[in-house]
């Protein structure tokens, strides 16, 4: 005779994966590469350079390396980047961050995302989102057993950048509000948040007692004189926000991992009790490397900065010389592009048909959102690529639009 719940056993053997995470199965990126792979493809999807960031830091962490810098560091992350953030933060923004209890290293920007959300999200708790939003915040909030609450970035008619309706995002906080999350500048709209669009959202923060996570990591990455305002710089702020930041983007090594969280100690104690327990520590050799390279950004990311603007006008014109609407892009490597133009309307199939069709791929911004057709007519184009490669999706998609047409 079977046991009683021998059925709803058996069940947890065919499907092991918890029900919070079974929305979630292969990334869009990781497909989207594998099929560019396939056809041979220019990849435009994922947002990775092809090249190299300065040589020094490369040559720092060979030397590190080599020299034997390859055991575990202190779990919070080496003192010495630990302080070189610190010395950044209050360099660029005016805050001051004890590197000893106010900053913490994690295994890239989204490790600390991954953690700051674990360690403050009790299940049930609302979160408020911009949408379209970075993936892996709607699965992390999933995995901490929190709702989501996504209130819409959405293209402004006049001056073309993507924006947020006040009322809308008071509308979305209710009593079960925990935090919300702030991506600026923003993947994958390429919109940098004003000053006073940060304060609509600041007085709220102040107004209902709510944390703040912010994932700024193309915080270096923006044009036209564009300011990136770190959102922990505003009144009342400081005190109620984790600030998270990488290597990654701001010296174009995005496979190194090694990102940082800088907050008021009690939330940083918070992320440092869970991520304890979840990667313990980053790759020490490379640390020593990139708090070398932050107390010598200056010249290195001011030309990063300008080449890829260069990058994003060039892929701008050509896109729109293909076909395709372009949307302004204010920072980060993306630009947002509508589709309708072109005669479709579902940027989804249009992202899997254009790797076979033209040889290129790109992502379709529609599964950034929760609302999918807020975002259906649009697709994301990385443009952090040599002028070559550029060049060559370019062309591809001219010739695809000319024959279509």
């Amino acid at each position: 005779m079977p046991w009683p719940e021998a059925d709803r056993y058996a069940r947890r053997v065919e499907e092991p994966l918890i029900e919070r995470m079974r929305a979630y199965g292969e990334t869009i990126f990781a497909e989207m590469t594998r099929l560019a792979v396939e056809t041979d493809s220019v990849n435009l999807g994922q947002g990775f350079p092809d090249t190299d960031g300065p040589r020094a830091l490369l040559e720092n962490a060979s030397r590190n390396i080599l020299e034997g810098v390859n055991q575990y560091p202190p779990g919070p992350g080496r003192l010495e980047l630990r302080r070189a953030v610190s010395r950044y933060r209050s360099r660029h923004y005016g805050l001051d961050f004890d590197p000893e209890s106010e900053v913490y290293v994690t295994v890239g920007a989204t490790g600390g995302i991954a953690a700051s959300l674990s360690a403050l999200v009790e299940p049930g708790d609302e979160v408020i989102v911009f949408e379209p939003m970075y993936d892996s915040y709607a699965a992390m909030i999933s995995l901490a057993g929190g709702v989501r609450r996504p209130v819409a970035l959405r293209h402004e008619a006049e001056g073309g950048r993507f924006t947020f309706d006040p009322a809308e995002l008071r509308a979305a906080i209710t009593p079960r509000t925990r935090l919300i999350m702030i991506n600026t500048p923003h993947n994958p709209t390429g919109a940098v948040f004003t000053y006073a669009e940060l304060e609509e959202i600041a007085k709220l923060c102040r107004e209902h007692d709510l944390i703040a996570i912010t994932d700024e990591v193309y915080e270096f990455l923006t044009f036209d004189d564009r300011e990136h305002v770190s959102p922990a710089t505003l009144p009342g702020m400081r005190e109620r926000t984790l600030s998270i930041s990488s290597v990654g983007k701001m010296f174009a090594v995005t496979g190194w991992k090694i990102g940082w969280v800088t907050g008021p100690e009690p939330l940083v104690r918070a992320v440092r009790t869970v991520n304890q327990f979840l990667t313990f520590s980053a790759n020490g050799a490379l640390q020593l490397a990139i708090a070398d390279a932050i107390d010598n950004e200056g010249v290195w990311v001011q030309r990063q900065r300008l080449e890829l603007q260069g990058k994003r006008d060039r892929l701008a014109e050509g896109l729109r010389g293909a076909g395709f609407d372009v949307n302004v892009c204010e920072g980060t490597y993306f630009l947002m592009a509508d589709i309708r133009p072109l005669g479709y309307v579902d940027g989804e199939d249009l992202a899997r048909a254009l790797p076979r069709e033209a040889g290129v791929a790109a992502v379709p911004a529609k599964v950034f959102y929760d609302h999918r057709e807020e975002g259906r007519h649009l697709m994301r184009f990385a443009f952090c690529k040599k002028d070559d490669v550029l060049d060559e999706a370019v062309g591809r998609l001219k010739r695809w639009g000319t024959a279509e047409g």
